[in-house]
């Protein structure tokens, strides 16, 4: 993917102030301090496009970047960090749940997990949204660079016995090394180009 312009669209909490449907979208969700932030920047090849902080869960809108003028990208609040308010907590579920259900050019989730933790509740929770509302998935373990690579396959276990998905179905990123950056850019490529969903009337998604 070559990157040749990026801007910040707007941020948004609900469909009604969503931005026009005119371009097809890819979102990325995971916990806080997952590094999403670190991964959309590395993606696009621009430091600060995403803004990262050393407080997890500061990220509680939807946030929508144009990229080349023919897609977007959507970065979603990121869930499960103790210190975030529990109004905060009890908002991310509908709204991130509305988005994935509701918006009609969402193309895929990439959903990351750090390499050290095993999935909790919320990720599988996402997990399970994702496939009610038959939204490609791309599955991303993150921070790999933070073990060492005899240890990677003993780390990745837990992630794909809670998840319930093959080895194969994820990538593997480094901040540090930039290692599967290219990978998960031909699988977004290959999710904006399957066809655009479909809303029926109850607001439910199909293909």
């Amino acid at each position: 993917m070559i990157i040749r312009s990026t801007a910040f669209i707007k941020s948004a909490t609900h469909p009604g102030n969503y931005p026009e449907a005119s371009l097809p979208e890819v979102a990325f969700a995971g916990r806080s301090n997952v590094g999403k932030s670190t991964l959309i920047n590395t993606l696009v090849n621009r430091r600060g496009l995403v803004r990262t902080s050393s407080t997890p869960g500061r990220t509680q809108l939807l946030n929508f970047f144009d990229i080349n003028g023919e897609f977007s990208l959507v970065d979603l609040p990121g869930y499960g960090f103790a210190k975030v308010p529990l109004a905060v907590k009890k908002d991310w579920g509908p709204m991130v749940r509305t988005y994935l259900e509701r918006r009609e050019q969402l193309k895929g989730v990439v959903v990351l997990f750090d390499i050290r933790r095993v999935p909790r509740e919320e990720d599988l929770d996402l997990l399970d949204w994702l496939e009610e509302f038959e939204v490609p998935t791309i599955p991303v373990i993150t921070k790999v660079d933070k073990i060492s690579r005899n240890r990677r396959a003993a780390q990745v276990k837990p992630i794909l016995e809670a998840t319930g998905l093959p080895l194969e179905a994820f990538s593997f990123f480094s901040a540090l090394s930039k290692e599967g950056r290219e990978d998960i850019w031909e699988r977004i490529e290959d999710a904006l180009e399957l066809p655009g969903r479909k809303t029926v009337e109850d607001g439910s998604a199909e293909n």
